[in-house]
This record gives structure tokens, C-alpha cells and sequence, in this order.
């Protein structure tokens, strides 16, 4: 990261070797979370040292207190071309209803969290870390010693809260068979179709929560963003877009199994999700779909597929994953290739319009930040944004807690499948809450 230089004692820039530092670097982690919590605004970015194609997350932490009028638009949220030139990472979200501003479309459901449709914000202070060393930018003076003596709680027992389906069983299995209509009658090829679960009056620590979660399903793609008083812990195995120079990289998900209780079993079920046909043609749908999409900003003839139903190991589940690949077109930007592609198709279906509209007639919450994306601009204009997924959502003044789970269906689905498709994407969740199941 390339950072300016700056003669104000409170700005000069820290470089700390972890061998210096009197905490291991898993403590010094956690006490950096939980001073960057007490701010406004937080956002961290956490690759959970995993390997992964074309990298994982960077390990970044950016802070502010100060108060920022959330962009109503992606023009003004200042990722374009036109943002004026700053020596600080820009971190933020973006939520799913930003859809009703790149289509003509809208949203109506019932909304307990309520976030900006979208926010980003230059950190007062940022850290980056590297292999052997953090490094703290921007306003550094006390921040260190802030951080060391900065308490970690004691582990407490998980909430266990009472979770409660928005679209309960019955309902949503009725819905998958009415998408299998639709797909029939030719309205769709594919529909993902997401539920939420939820509980009220919820006492939660969201840091001592994400950190949790992520020692229970390490992810390369997890995040932890405060605004205001909403809380978003993501476990995200999914990377949305990627720029590093003109390079872009999509890589989509489509196709799930659990992992097995032995290496056996384990194999066994990997070979089953890399033969199952219904599984490999979502997949290919969806990276056409994206194939599509980054034709729109790319230079011609640049859109290629690397990598075709790739199959990665979590912690709990096996992933289908393809990697698509473009040269972008020297006269676009982020707020382009945005409204060129969002949301990801891997969360709507295909075509997406016509997926989008009848997410809103099946599913009964707003998604917002669920399938929207989280991630960070760097100065040069790289930068790196995944899929919300696999997340908990947090809103402190009124305890509202919240977990979205989906799957794509398509016609050859069976809903009692898909349901259970949901339920093994919301194990390591339910774990961090301490239920054993809904």
C-alpha cells in the first residue's frame, strides 16, 4: 500500500514488528478489534491466513469517529474516477437494494436492521498488516499504547437466542415448487431464494462474536463493519470482484456439500458435488451470467474462464467455485463496473432482472446488507470486494438479530433438499450462537 508521507506529528507512520510486541499476534488482533469497535465507524478485513486463488482478502483495519453523511448513490459514495485523491484505504458496503438504483426495481419487505444502502468512509487511522509487522497510518499518536492496553473480555457463554424463521418451512418449500413453475413456464433458468432467521431483544458482543466465528468457519473473505450502532460479522467464502491494475477477477459460488466425518467420506462427497449435474449447471449459469456482466467494461475479447467448477474445502462444506477473468476498459471505473454487475449474479439467478423481481414476490425480508458486498478501495484504485454471505447482523439499540441462508434453484430441485442446503450453510452460525438447531 503505498501511503503519503506527512510532517504532522500525529500522522507519522508506525511500522511494529510482531516480535517487539509484548502480545502474540492472535492478542494483538483481538485487542485491535476491540479498540476499533469503541469508533463510529469500523471496518476490518480478515483473510483468516487461508490460501485461496488470486489471494485472499488484505488484512486491514480502518477507524473513524467522525460523522459521515451516508451516499444516497453510488456516484457519491467518492470510488470513482472523479473521488478526490486520498493517501487512505476507502472502506465500506454495499448493500443489495442498491439494485433499485441500477434497475427499475424496488423493495418492499420488512426491514429489522435498516442500513444505508450503502457507506464508505476514509479511515482516521488504519492498520495493514504484514507477513512479519502491523503497520498503523493516518492519526497514530497513543494508538498503539491504546491498542496493548485495550481489554479482551472473558469468553462468555454463547446467547442461545430464540430464533424464529421469517418465511416459515411450509412457506418456503411452497415457494420453491412455485419457482420450479416459473422456471418451467420459462420465466427464469435459476432463482436464489433466501430466508431469514431472527430474534429480538438480543444481548450480544460483537467483537468477542466475530472473533467466534471466526475460529469456528475461517473464511478468505471475512469482515467485521460497524456503522453507527448495526453490526455486520460476515464469514464470507465468496470474493465478488477483484481489480489489480486493468485485471479483474470474479469468482462465483454455486454448488454446496457438507464435509465428511472422514477422509473417506470426505472425498467421497467431494466426488459426488464435482459429478452432480444439477449443482455444475447452476454453476455455469451463474458464470455466464458474470461472463456477461464484465463483457459490459471490459475490453473486447478479454473475458475468459481460468478456472471451471473449481472445488475448494471449508471448514464445514465443500464450494464450487469458477474464477472469470477481464481487461478493463481504460475509460471505466468502479462505479461503472459496478453498475455493470451488481448485484453478483451467484446471488440472484438468471436472467438477473427478471430473478430479482421475483425474489421480492417470494421472500418476505429486505435483504439489505445480506448479498450486498463488503470490501475496500486503496489509493491506486485497486481493490477487492466479496459477497455478504454466511454473516450475522447486529443492530445494538434494539437487539435485533439476524441471519439470512440461500440456494439456488433451479428446475431439477427438490425443495426438501434446498431446505436443507440452507440449514448447512447456517451450522457454523447456530454454533457461534450456541443453538443446536433450528
Amino acid at each position: 500500500m503505498n501511503v503519503a508521507k506527512t510532517q504532522n506529528p500525529e500522522t507519522q507512520n508506525q511500522t511494529l514488528a510482531f516480535a517487539a510486541l509484548s502480545v502474540t499476534r492472535a492478542e494483538f488482533r483481538a485487542k485491535a478489534l476491540h479498540w476499533a469497535a469503541r469508533f463510529r465507524y469500523c471496518a476490518y478485513y480478515e483473510p483468516n491466513d487461508l490460501e485461496y486463488p488470486h489471494g485472499p482478502f488484505d488484512r486491514l483495519l480502518g477507524v473513524s469517529a467522525a460523522a459521515t453523511a451516508s451516499a444516497e448513490t453510488l456516484e457519491e459514495a467518492g470510488i470513482g474516477r472523479r473521488q478526490a485523491p486520498a493517501a487512505a484505504p476507502r472502506c465500506g458496503f454495499i448493500t443489495y437494494d442498491i439494485k433499485n438504483q441500477i434497475e427499475n426495481l424496488h423493495s418492499r419487505h420488512f426491514d429489522g436492521l435498516e442500513w444505508p444502502a450503502l457507506h464508505f468512509f476514509l479511515p482516521q487511522t488504519w492498520l495493514y498488516w504484514r507477513p512479519d509487522s502491523v503497520e498503523i497510518h493516518g492519526l497514530t499518536t497513543g494508538v498503539l499504547e491504546a491498542i496493548l492496553a485495550t481489554d479482551i473480555p472473558e469468553e462468555a457463554a454463547p446467547p442461545a437466542p430464540v430464533l424464529r424463521p421469517r418465511l416459515p418451512k411450509a412457506e418456503y418449500l411452497a415457494a420453491v415448487e412455485a419457482i420450479r413453475e416459473d422456471i418451467l413456464n420459462g420465466e427464469v433458468y435459476e432463482l436464489n431464494l433466501c430466508q431469514e432467521f431472527y430474534a429480538e431483544a438480543v444481548k450480544l458482543d460483537p467483537v468477542s462474536t466475530f472473533l467466534r466465528l471466526s475460529e469456528v468457519s475461517p473464511t478468505p473473505f471475512a469482515g467485521f463493519y460497524k456503522w453507527q450502532d448495526r453490526y455486520l460479522l460476515c464469514a464470507s467464502p465468496e470474493r465478488f470482484l477483484r481489480r489489480t491494475g486493468a485485471g479483474l477477477i470474479s469468482q462465483p459460488i454455486k454448488g454446496t456439500i457438507r464435509r465428511g466425518a472422514t477422509p473417506a467420506e470426505d472425498e467421497q462427497l467431494r466426488t459426488r458435488l464435482l459429478n452432480d449435474e444439477k449443482e455444475r449447471a447452476e454453476n455455469l449459469m451463474i458464470v455466464d451470467l458474470v461472463r456477461n456482466d464484465l463483457a459490459r467494461v471490459a475490453e473486447t475479447g478479454t473475458v475468459r474462464v481460468p478456472e471451471l467448477f473449481g472445488l475448494y474445502p471449508f471448514r464445514h462444506v465443500w464450494q464450487m467455485i469458477s474464477t472469470v477473468q477481464a481487461k478493463l476498459r481504460p475509460d471505466r471505473d468502479l462505479v461503472d463496473i459496478l453498475r455493470a454487475t451488481f448485484p453478483m449474479g451467484s446471488m440472484t439467478g438468471a436472467p438477473k432482472i427478471r430473478a430479482m423481481q421475483l425474489i421480492e414476490q417470494y421472500e418476505r425480508t429486505k435483504r439489505g446488507l445480506y448479498s450486498g458486498s463488503l470490501g475496500y478501495v486503496l489509493p491506486n484504485g485497486d481493490f477487492d470486494f466479496n459477497v455478504v454471505i454466511r454473516s450475522l447482523q447486529y443492530r445494538a439499540d434494539t437487539g435485533y438479530l439476524s441471519f439470512q441462508v440461500g440456494s439456488a434453484i433451479t428446475y431439477d430441485s427438490d425443495p426438501a433438499r434446498e431446505y436443507a442446503e440452507c440449514l448447512l450453510k447456517a451450522r457454523a452460525l447456530l454454533d457461534v450462537l450456541g443453538i443446536e438447531r433450528l
